[in-house]
C-alpha cells in the first residue's frame, strides 16, 4: 500500500504581507506531477487544508482546482482528508457524501454523539486490505457526549477513548490519520513560529494511544519528524510558512506498507518551491555585494550587523531583493537596549494569565463568582480542568 502523506496545506495563507497563491499553486502542481508519475494507491491529507476557518473564495478555488486535477488521473487515486484546527469542520464536510462517490473521502467533524463513529476507508493491494481511520482535530470538550457527558481528563484520554470504542482489528494493517500535538518516549517535537500550540503543552496526546497502528499520518507541526517511532510521523508542510522554517528541507513523503508486521518504508521526494524562504546576516555592504545565485525573488529575512545604522537600508535592499519579509538590526547598541528593557516574564496557566490581566486593567482581584465563571469558560474551550 503506497500513499502520499501530506498535511498543513494552509491554502490562503500569507507570509508577512505577501499573498502565497502563486507559491501554493506551483507546489500543488508538483504534487500532481508526482501523483501522475508514481500513481500511489491513495493520497492522505492530515488536516489544515485552509489557513482560516472561513477561507477566501480564492483559497477554495485553488483547492477545488487541485482536487479536480487529481480526479482526472486514471485510474482514480482515492483522496483521504481530515480537518485540522485551522479548518471549519462543517465547511470541510460540505458535499462530503457526494465527493465520497468520487473516492474523495472527507472527515470534517470528530465523533460527537454516542452513535457516531470514525470514518474508515478500506483499500486493497497485493498484500490484502488496509484500513485507514480518519480522526479529525478534536478537543476533549467536543466528545463529552460520547463519555456520558463527562469531559475526558486529557487530550490523550479523549483520543484513546475514541479509538478504543471502534474495536479496531489490529491483526489487519491499519493507518491512522490524525491532526493533534503528539509527544512520547521522552521526545519533544520541534515546533515553528507559524504553529498554533498551547502554552505548557496541555493539548498534547501521548503516542501510547496510537502505537498499535502500522502507520500514523500526522498533521499539525510544520517540520517533518518522527514522534517516538518511525511509523508515527509528521510529514511537515510543502512550503515554508515562517522565517523559523528557513533551514528546513521540505519534501513529499511517500509511505509504503507491505505485509503486516513489516516496518513502513518512507521515501522523501524533493520539492522545488517557486520562492524559497531565507535568512541573511551581515553588514549592509556585505549583503548587497555578495554573489547571490539563489534568486532575488526569494522571501528574505535580513539581519544587519552594522554598528552605525546605514542610510535607508530597506530601500537599498529592495533593489536586490524583491520580497523582503523583515529587516532587523543586531549590533552593540541594540543588544544593550534589549538587555536594559528585558523583564522576567512569568508564564502561567490561561486562568492565571487572565487573572493577572484583569487585575492590571481593573485595579482589583477577580471575585470568587467571576473566577468560577472564568473556570467554566476555559473548561468549555479547552476541555480541561483549570
Amino acid at each position: 500500500m503506497k500513499f502520499f502523506h501530506l498535511s498543513d496545506l494552509h491554502i490562503g495563507k500569507q507570509l508577512h504581507h505577501y499573498n502565497l497563491r502563486e507559491d501554493q499553486e506551483h507546489i500543488l502542481a508538483e504534487v500532481l506531477s508526482y501523483a501522475a508519475s508514481i500513481h500511489p494507491d491513495a493520497i492522505v491529507i492530515a488536516g489544515d487544508i485552509y489557513d482560516k476557518s472561513v477561507p477566501s473564495a480564492e483559497a477554495v478555488s485553488l483547492f477545488d482546482k487541485f482536487l479536480t486535477a487529481l480526479a482526472k488521473i486514471e485510474p482514480v487515486i482515492p483522496v483521504l482528508i481530515i480537518s485540522g484546527n485551522h479548518d471549519s469542520a462543517q465547511r470541510l464536510d460540505y458535499a462530503s457524501r457526494l465527493l465520497g462517490s468520487h473516492q474523495i473521502y472527507i472527515a470534517g467533524q470528530a465523533p460527537e454523539e454516542e452513535e457516531d463513529g470514525l470514518k474508515k476507508i478500506t483499500l486493497t493491494d497485493e498484500f490484502g486490505e488496509t484500513d485507514f481511520w480518519l480522526l479529525p482535530f478534536l478537543k476533549p470538550g467536543y466528545v463529552r457526549k460520547i463519555f456520558g457527558g463527562e469531559v475526558p481528563e486529557s487530550y490523550t484520554a479523549a483520543v484513546q477513548g475514541i479509538l478504543e470504542r471502534e474495536k479496531i482489528d489490529f491483526s489487519r494493517r491499519n493507518v491512522l490519520v490524525s491532526h493533534q500535538f503528539y509527544t512520547g518516549k521522552g521526545e519533544s517535537p520541534v515546533t515553528c513560529d507559524s504553529e498554533v500550540l498551547s502554552v505548557g503543552g496541555i493539548d498534547n496526546v501521548d503516542i501510547s494511544a496510537v502505537q498499535e497502528f502500522d502507520y500514523v499520518a500526522l498533521g499539525h507541526l510544520h517540520g517533518a519528524q518522527r514522534v517516538g517511532q518511525e511509523k508515527i510521523r509528521y510529514c511537515g508542510t510543502l512550503l515554508k510558512y515562517s522565517v523559523s522554517e528557513a533551514n528546513q528541507k521540505k519534501t513529499l513523503h511517500v509511505v509504503e506498507l507491505k505485509e503486516k508486521g513489516s516496518e513502513p518504508e518512507i521515501q522523501k521526494l524533493p520539492l522545488h518551491p517557486l520562492r524559497d524562504v531565507r535568512k541573511l546576516r551581515g553588514t549592509l555592504e556585505e549583503i548587497l555585494e555578495a554573489e547571490d545565485g539563489r534568486g532575488s525573488e526569494d522571501y528574505v529575512s535580513v539581519t544587519l550587523t552594522d554598528e552605525v545604522d546605514p542610510y535607508k537600508p530597506k530601500e537599498q535592499l529592495e533593489r536586490k531583493f524583491h520580497h523582503i519579509l523583515e529587516v532587523r538590526m543586531d549590533n552593540e547598541r541594540t543588544r544593550q537596549k534589549l538587555e536594559f528593557s528585558e523583564e522576567q516574564i512569568r508564564i502561567g496557566t490561561p486562568f492565571e494569565t487572565f487573572c493577572d490581566f484583569y487585575k492590571e486593567m481593573q485595579g482589583q482581584e477577580m471575585s470568587e463568582q467571576e473566577q468560577k465563571i472564568l473556570r467554566e469558560i476555559l473548561s468549555e474551550m479547552k476541555g480541561e480542568d483549570v
